[in-house]
């Protein structure tokens, strides 16, 4: 005679694939549906639209100031254009900055197998886009300033707005009236925020 047993209930653990560096490198810019940039966020993978026209045009005027004013006066090495950073590793977190400085300290800067930046900036400039929300803002400045990034600019096309952050310091926020100064980076740099908000 055969007894039924009560089954046994199987708990099911779900592990989700951690991404890489080396993951991220292998994607392609382009699908089907069109250009894609991506980040990783402690390993997963982060899928973005590019960036609009307007979000183009400040990106640039940024990071031409950041050459002008501060590579070519030799304070360090400026770079722009989503330029993927290495904030840390295990699990890796890789962010698309629009624009970035490196003082002369810390140069030369080190990079990844794939190309990617792995020396952290000394300045990162991040211009919002209309899908952005402030949260999600919030906690990318968070990470770049716990990775060792001196300041952050964060560019508000919208509000008309540049916010500057940095360690252990209230968040100054600038109008078009103002102008950016960075001295602790690059000594002498001065740009009007209406001029970096221009398009």
């Amino acid at each position: 005679m055969l007894l039924d047993t009560p089954s046994r209930e199987r708990s099911t653990v779900r592990l989700r694939r951690r991404w890489t560096v080396a993951d991220l490198a292998a994607l392609p810019d382009e699908l089907p549906s069109g250009p894609v940039c991506y980040e990783l966020d402690n390993g997963e993978l982060v899928t973005m639209s590019p960036p609009g026209y307007v979000h183009g045009v400040i990106e640039l005027t940024l990071g031409t100031h950041l050459k002008i004013q501060g590579e070519w006066r030799g304070f360090g090495k400026a770079c722009s254009g989503e330029v993927g950073i290495i904030l840390w590793r295990n699990p890796d977190r890789v962010v698309g900055a629009d624009a970035a400085f490196v003082a002369t300290a810390h140069l030369p800067v080190r990079r990844s197998p794939e190309g990617y930046l792995e020396t952290i900036p000394d300045l990162v400039v991040e211009v919002m886009s209309p899908n952005d929300t402030r949260p999600e803002e919030q906690r990318k400045v968070d990470d770049y300033l716990r990775a060792g990034v001196r300041v952050v600019w964060v560019v508000d096309p919208a509000r008309r707005t540049l916010a500057i952050h940095r360690p252990g310091q209230a968040v100054e926020t600038l109008g078009e009236a103002d102008t950016l100064t960075v001295p602790e980076v690059i000594p002498g740099f001065l740009l009007r925020v209406e001029d970096a908000l221009a398009e």
